[in-house]
Formats: structure tokens, sequence, C-alpha cells
């Protein structure tokens, strides 16, 4: 036990010794980047991705809910077209709820840019009549 003890104490002693020993010259800094080696997806490619995910045939409400909790996660206000393969999976699924919730979420996403949300519902407009879908505003939801 005593002859362990002697060695870990020679070992810890000796690498001090060698940490002392080293010439204190000008430290080398390599720069390193951590991006990811995977492609990039255009921004065409991630609005598509996200209509043909909303446009599934058979999509549930947990799809529904669960694509529209990841499109939120991004910073970024996502596409009119996004948003309206978004309603019109809500309308598939007779889900008025989760529709307006959609636009609240558009409106807080815009955060202080006050011209992305009326600039989207412009161009969601035909396809709210076409649904049946109110606004939040028109709900008078924006007032609480």
């Amino acid at each position: 036990m005593l002859a362990a003890a002697a060695l870990l104490r020679r070992c810890a002693v000796s690498g001090l010794r060698a940490a002392v020993r080293r010439p204190a010259g000008p430290a080398a800094v390599l720069p390193a980047r951590c991006y990811s080696h995977g492609s990039q997806e255009s921004d065409e490619e991630f609005d598509a991705r996200w209509v043909t995910y909303f446009n599934k045939p058979d999509i549930d409400a947990w799809e529904l809910r669960k694509g529209i909790n990841t499109l939120v996660g991004y910073d970024l206000v996502p596409e009119p077209k996004i948003i309206d393969a978004a309603l019109r999976a809500c309308r598939r699924l007779n889900d008025f709820a989760s529709a307006v919730r959609i636009l609240e979420v558009v409106k807080d996403k815009a955060g202080p840019h006050k011209e992305i949300y009326p600039y989207v519902i412009q161009e969601l407009r035909p396809t709210l009549s076409e649904l049946g879908i109110s606004t939040p505003e028109e709900l008078g939801l924006d007032k609480a």
C-alpha cells in the first residue's frame, strides 16, 4: 500500500515538473469552426418541406401540433404558403381552435415588426374566407 502511494506521489510530482519545465512561448491559437457538415437547405426547399408536411392527407392532430411547435421554434415567421397549408390541415381535422392559435402565433412571431402580420393576413385572406376561419382580431381576442 505504501509502495502504491509513493508511486502515485512520484507520478504527480514528475507531472508537475514537466509542466513547469516547458518554455513559456506564445501559444498558437488556431481558429476552429463548428459548422455542420451537412448540406444547407434553401428557403424554397424549407418552404416546400413544410407545405408537404402539412398537406399530408392522413395528418392527425398530434402531427399538426408537433409541426406547428417545431416551426414556431425556428427563428423566423413562416411564409404565408406554409401557414396556408397548416390552416388547410386544421380544416381537414375540423380543428378551429388550432387554426386561430396558428394566426396568434404568427402575430407573436412577427414581434416588433408590425408590417409582417398585416401582410400575412392579406396573403391569407382568400384562404381564410374559403375555410371560414376568423382572425383573432375578428374574434376580439386581441383585446385581452
